[in-house]
């Protein structure tokens, strides 16, 4: 069989990549295709809840004209996968709204597929109820109401609308939420190359060139799968691959870094070797494919409230030597200024959350051995409520009250927080939770994912 060749420019859309590195990918490989993520659910649950874009409009057009420009001189596809961070339907129409604008400027006519990834709530309230939607771990519970309140959700599709969608006649597609490793699994697998192999290779190619040794910058990643391996390089000339870089890849994102669920099947990497080619390139085979019941990842998000939040310095040397102490006090000071402020007893209206930077703010008593306070403490106070008002409200109140809380050991009035700037109070707008970790078993792997295609 003829070995296959495809290029990862870098592991976001938007995140960035040498020009001259990934022209000269372009024209000194064969390549089947060019396919690059779009999507991660590392900014948490506002970019679907809200339909945001997690990366910026400029940044991500300036990729996606390079690549559209390389694939179209090509004459190759182009696939993108969760489309404008979460992959929601407004998500998937604001990246296609770029190719649509790339290709007036550039006075270029390609077809165009998108492929929405939200389901309708008929079919998820029908699953639901025949037990087919299971959690995945640490889910949290569902009803019939979770379903029907999320503000959005998405069903994260596998290999075969992608392939449909090329074997339409599209040149450039944009997916709504997608399997990372599936966008890239998808045509080597339609084109008879191994499952495991492919599969294998889409896991660390989806990530561009982060399996490199050291990524100073993010570049790409080119990979060439036959019938009994597949070679990695990556596209800088200054960066270099090594076995342990290659092979520890399997850490990442991952539960089990052996096996991995995707749509149709499971990896299987325990009989995987790694070996070095050159000092740049890695040859890797032994993977494995299981066939497994078809599902597809379900992710929800809901409107959870509004947030205000306050930030401010300690240095006071008394405060921090007895920090929790009077932290401990602070807290329940402002639990009263805040009742005083609205004349009742507002416990269960909103939620109140402290994160001590420089000490604690991130892991807190996870922490095996916690550090002991330094000079400086950075609180952040937020709060989230029901309206922006309120949550302003509060996070103005108890800020106040913290800023002034009496130290024992001073006389007379204190203040305790250096504001870094003005206004302290700062709105950061609505939030959102996410509701669902979920597994849907579908009939078939098109019935929510269909291409739909367009000529420009």
């Amino acid at each position: 069989m003829t070995p296959l060749s495809y290029l990862a420019p870098t592991g976001m859309l938007g995140g960035g990549f040498s020009e001259d590195h990934f022209r000269a990918a372009v024209e000194n490989h064969d390549l089947a295709f060019i396919a690059c993520d779009s999507g991660s659910t590392d900014g948490g649950p506002a970019y679907l809840g809200a339909g945001r874009f997690i990366q910026s409009r400029q940044s991500v057009k300036r990729d996606l004209r390079l690549l559209i420009l390389a694939a179209r001189s090509k004459d190759i596809p182009l696939l993108i996968g969760s489309a404008g961070g979460a992959g929601a339907n407004p998500n998937l129409e604001w990246l296609a709204g770029l190719a649509r604008e790339i290709a007036c400027e550039e006075d270029l006519h390609f077809t165009l597929a998108t492929i929405p990834a939200e389901p309708e709530r008929d079919l998820l309230l029908e699953r639901l109820a025949a037990g087919r939607i299971h959690p995945l771990a640490n889910a949290p519970a569902i009803t019939a109401q979770t379903l029907c309140e999320a503000d959005r959700i998405v069903a994260m599709m596998g290999p075969e609308p992608i392939v449909a969608a090329v074997e339409a006649g599209a040149d450039v597609v944009i997916a709504g939420r997608a399997s990372d490793a599936a966008l890239f699994a998808a045509l080597p697998v339609h084109a008879g190359l191994p499952a495991g192999l492919s599969w294998h290779a889409a896991k660390i190619m989806e990530c561009g060139g982060a399996a490199v040794a050291q990524m100073d910058r993010p570049e790409g990643m080119i990979c060439t799968i036959t019938e009994d391996s597949f070679v990695l390089e990556p596209v800088s000339p200054h960066q270099a691959n090594t076995p342990n870089s290659i092979a520890s890849h399997a850490l990442y994102e991952t539960a089990n870094p052996y096996r991995m669920l995707e749509p149709g099947g499971v990896m299987d990497l325990s009989e995987a070797t790694y070996e070095a080619i050159d000092d740049r390139r890695v040859r890797v085979s032994g993977s494995k494919h299981e066939p497994a019941p078809y599902t597809v990842k379900l992710e929800g998000a809901r409107l959870a409230g509004y947030q205000s939040m306050v930030l401010g310095g300690i240095t006071d040397p008394v405060i921090l030597d007895r920090y929790d102490a009077w932290m401990a006090g602070a807290q329940a000071h402002a639990v009263e200024a805040v009742n005083t402020s609205f004349g009742r007893d507002m416990t269960g209206e909103y939620e109140l959350h402290y994160r001590h930077y420089g000490r604690d703010a991130v892991l807190a008593d996870r922490q095996a051995d916690r550090p002991s306070p330094n000079g400086e403490i950075g609180l952040l106070m937020v709060v989230l409520a029901d309206t922006q008002e309120k949550a302003a409200g509060i996070a103005a109140t108890a800020g106040h009250a913290i800023l002034h809380m009496a130290v024992p050991e001073w006389q007379g009035l204190v203040s305790n927080l250096a504001f870094p700037f003005s206004p302290h109070v700062v709105d950061l707008g609505p939030t959102y939770s996410f509701t669902l970790n979920h597994a849907m078993e579908l009939d078939d792997p098109l019935e929510i994912h269909r291409p739909v295609l367009e000529a420009l």
